[in-house]
């Protein structure tokens, strides 16, 4: 029964996740039918926007229009949807380009700052002042940065500058949530594995690592999402073709005769943050096992103290 638990929580948190976009649609449509065409405005400033077709056009008016010809009159024109698809597609790709080796970046640097105490109070504030840096600024110095590049005989290609633009958002929440997990254990479990004259690795592989999960997944999730924003900003930044940041200016330059289009690749890029998080839930599940806390067994102990000390009792699973 308890098995089942986690399963169900899933399907509830998906459930949640349709009522909050039914909403959010009802909540777009009565703004359009109640509030004036020309917003609502303080003095000359708009306080809340247009609702006119043209500035917020009906639900119906966007989803049809993924079933449009992308361009009116060719002959065998591919349609808006897959226009958008093909986008996302291409994007997510570079999203996930950067986000592993964000996170590999991300993991090795919260590993040497459990290790080295000096390094976590040198690296760890210039890790999080990193992340103040405008991203619209950003890449396009690394796009030209990158322009003139050769490794190891391959010349620097312009969507490697997009994942590394993703990466520069993701290793800074897999850093913290890494460097927490690690040092989450207490410490009469490092000291039993240092009795048992444990190498730090083994300590990392057998207590910290197991441990860090219930930290790194949540961090993980936040890089994914990192990720995707930072490349969906940096191809518009660049202006690379052929991602859905490049289809968002397209788009938007056509505003004028098909306002709903430019909604098109927006939902296109928020269902790409939707597939890219839950991925890291897919791998939430298969670690499920590691995600216990400790409670009392019938089972030997592990190790205990003399009158009465503390005593380490085995991980146990909550599936």
């Amino acid at each position: 029964m308890s098995a089942l638990l986690p399963r169900a929580a899933q399907v509830k948190r998906a459930a949640w996740l349709l009522v909050a976009i039914l909403g959010l649609c009802v909540l777009w449509e009565l703004y359009k039918l109640l509030m004036p065409d020309d917003g609502v405005s303080i003095g000359d400033t708009l306080v809340l926007p247009r609702t006119d077709d043209a500035s917020m056009p009906h639900i119906s008016e966007i989803i049809g229009t993924f079933d449009d010809p992308e361009v009116a009159g060719a002959a065998q024109a591919s349609t808006v949807g897959s226009a958008v698809s093909s986008a996302a597609w291409y994007s997510l790709r570079l999203a996930a380009a950067g986000f592993l080796f964000g996170s590999l970046v991300g993991f090795a640097l919260a590993l040497l700052m459990q290790r080295v105490r000096i390094a976590e109070r040198a690296l760890m504030p210039w890790a999080v002042l990193s992340q103040t840096v405008p991203l619209i600024a950003l890449a396009p110095l690394v796009y030209g940065w990158g322009a003139n590049l050769t490794l190891f005989g391959l010349d620097w290609q312009p969507w490697m500058s997009v994942s590394i633009i993703s990466a520069y958002l993701a290793f800074v929440p897999v850093t913290v949530g890494a460097l927490r997990g690690l040092q989450s254990p207490p410490a009469v479990q490092t000291e039993l594995l240092a009795c048992y004259a444990a190498s730090w690795w083994q300590t990392v592989l057998r207590l910290r690592l197991p441990a860090a999960v219930p930290y790194l997944i949540p961090a993980l999730k936040l890089a994914a999402a990192s990720a995707v924003i930072g490349a969906i900003v940096a191809e518009i930044s660049t202006g690379l073709a052929g991602g859905i940041g490049r289809l968002i200016i397209t788009y938007a330059q056509q505003a004028t005769g098909d306002p709903a289009r430019v909604y098109a690749p927006i939902i296109g890029a928020a269902v790409m943050g939707i597939v890219a998080v839950g991925s890291i839930t897919l791998l939430d599940i298969g670690l499920r096992r590691f995600q216990g806390i400790p409670e009392p067994s019938a089972e030997p102990d592990i190790a205990g103290s003399v009158g009465g000390g503390p005593v380490l009792r085995p991980w146990r699973s909550r599936a």
